[in-house]
């Protein structure tokens, strides 16, 4: 496979809106639209890649959410594709949110040119798509339910001219390889491919190499603006963790903002105690269902609600504009997850804030994030705060067989086991407070811990040194339990400690 790179110099911007993506070669329909959804100027993405794409070449594309992909590929879709010719062009997609977007994007350019554009995606009834699909010109759908239609012959690709595969990357690291190849496989040989993704791993290349004909490459800068994103970090004990993020939303002035937990069971517990210290929050993770998903993600669009809880689902992929601070309550366990995260705010020259909540657990993952020393995080001083009230636990198993649901009564409440109450302490019972401040040995942590995880996280516990000041200084126990950060040691009586960059060091 060859490949081109095409560098495209911008020139000053001194025509009409109009002008400036007709110049890209764009249908006078799709201008027509483009102006009443008042959009000024073409993006970079988009001046790089439409050009190429309405000669019909295969392009490969660089390009990071939000930076105007799907006006890119689908200046060629209202191009080429005719009504009721059957289905022309296909866009896969890594998520149903993604889906959506996309969907909801195509249909507002092709409005002077209607388009039966359909989405496909699990999680809802398949029957009411295989009726859809009759009649649609463009699906826009994720790998495992385009797949199944096909192994049901619910659709058909006989026709297709145009194949997107939208964020690639992220399709790849989801485990959907496979099921991308298997529909590459039953799609024409003779159709323009066009990928896009926000990183270029190998594995992209050797999809590329093997799927696409003499691409041309192109790529855009990052659309975060580095100079307007602040990044810092506390560094607080764990049963603090969550009374931190109460008391910095409740203080910080914010447009959206955005809180991303490792679990789903972590999601519910921060949503709802933030909403039982009221706060108008909204939670979102892979366990509800779709139509749910979608009615959260459009209050959140419309700022009815500020505040949106989430796992990774919600990272990647979807267009949120306004987003002011992203908070890292759990920090990812992969550090290209950190930066598609951060990569929420601080676009489109706004400012923008990520606070990173880092206790025990989150060591490893952070130290892997920050030891690499491309991106630089603050540490900042922990204010003083009061503890936040624990209005909800999740449902978990108590010590004598029952089910612990938790503490309801905030302060140092106690749970009560299905099987001995009265019996069974919550594990998530907040810790009584000394007077100096310090908490008590009869605490415990806020953060619960939980196997249902919609991406990475951390679990392991062990005794540790860590150091973040640029020497790293590690003491790693033999008791480490899996790849996740480091929490307290498994073995009674052991300490651990923890130095960050000013010589701060803390034993447990």
């Amino acid at each position: 496979m060859e490949t081109e790179t095409i560098q495209v110099a911008l020139e000053p911007e001194k025509t009409s809106c109009s002008h400036k993506f007709k110049k890209l070669g764009i249908s006078e329909h799709v201008l027509k639209a483009i102006e009443e959804e008042k959009f000024e100027t073409p993006s970079e993405i988009q001046e790089k890649s439409i050009p190429h794409v309405l000669e019909g070449k295969d392009v490969i594309a660089r390009a990071s959410t939000g930076s105007g992909k799907t006006l890119a590929f689908g200046s060629v879709i209202f191009q080429d594709v005719k009504k009721d010719f059957g289905i022309q062009a296909l866009i896969l997609t890594p998520t149903r949110e993604l889906a959506e977007q996309n969907n909801k994007a195509l249909n507002k350019f092709s409005k002077h040119k209607p388009l039966n554009i359909i989405s496909v995606y699990g999680g809802v009834s398949i029957n009411p798509q295989i009726e859809d699909l009759e009649s649609a010109e463009v699906v826009v759908g994720t790998p495992g339910r385009i797949l199944d239609h096909l192994q049901r012959e619910t659709i058909d690709l006989k026709q297709l001219k145009i194949l997107v595969l939208d964020e690639a990357d992220r399709m790849l690291d989801m485990g959907f390889r496979d099921d991308v190849e298997k529909i590459i496989s039953q799609c024409p040989k003779k159709r323009q491919t066009l990928l896009f993704s926000a990183t270029m791993s190998e594995d992209i290349i050797r999809l590329a190499q093997k799927y696409m004909n003499n691409p041309i490459e192109v790529s855009a800068e990052q659309y975060v603006d580095p100079t307007k994103l602040t990044q810092i970090y506390y560094d607080v004990e764990d049963n603090l963790k969550f009374s931190l993020l109460n008391h910095l939303l409740t203080k910080e002035e914010a447009k959206l903002v955005m809180v991303f937990c490792n679990t789903r069971r972590n999601v519910d517990f921060v949503a709802n105690n933030l909403k039982a210290n009221n706060l108008d929050v909204l939670p979102i993770h892979g366990g509800f269902s779709q139509d749910k998903r979608n009615k959260i993600m459009d209050r959140f669009h419309a700022h009815t609600a500020k505040i949106l809880v989430c796992t990774d689902v919600a990272a990647r992929g979807l267009d949120i504009k306004g987003v002011s601070h992203v908070y890292n309550y759990d920090i990812p366990a992969d550090p290209k997850e950190y930066v598609h995260r951060i990569g929420r705010t601080a676009r489109a020259g706004e400012e923008g804030k990520v606070i990173n909540i880092v206790t025990s657990r989150d060591y490893e993952n952070f130290s892997n994030i920050v030891d690499k020393g491309e991106i630089q995080i603050k540490n900042e001083q922990t204010p003083f705060i009061e503890r936040a009230r624990l209005g909800w636990m999740p449902e978990r198993r108590g010590r004598f067989g029952g089910r612990d649901r938790g503490s309801r009564g905030g302060f140092g409440g106690r749970g009560r086991s299905g099987g001995d109450r009265g019996k069974s302490r919550s594990p998530y019972r907040d810790s009584h407070y000394s007077s100096s401040g310090k908490p008590s040995r009869t605490g415990s942590f806020d953060n619960p811990r939980s196997r249902d995880r919609d991406t990475g996280g951390s679990r392991g516990e062990t005794g540790r040194s860590r150091s973040w000041s640029g020497n790293r200084d590690r003491d790693r126990s033999h008791d480490r339990r899996s790849s996740g950060s480091y929490g307290r040691s498994s073995s009674r009586g052991r300490s651990s400690s923890r130095s960050f960059g000013g010589g701060r060091n803390r034993r447990y």
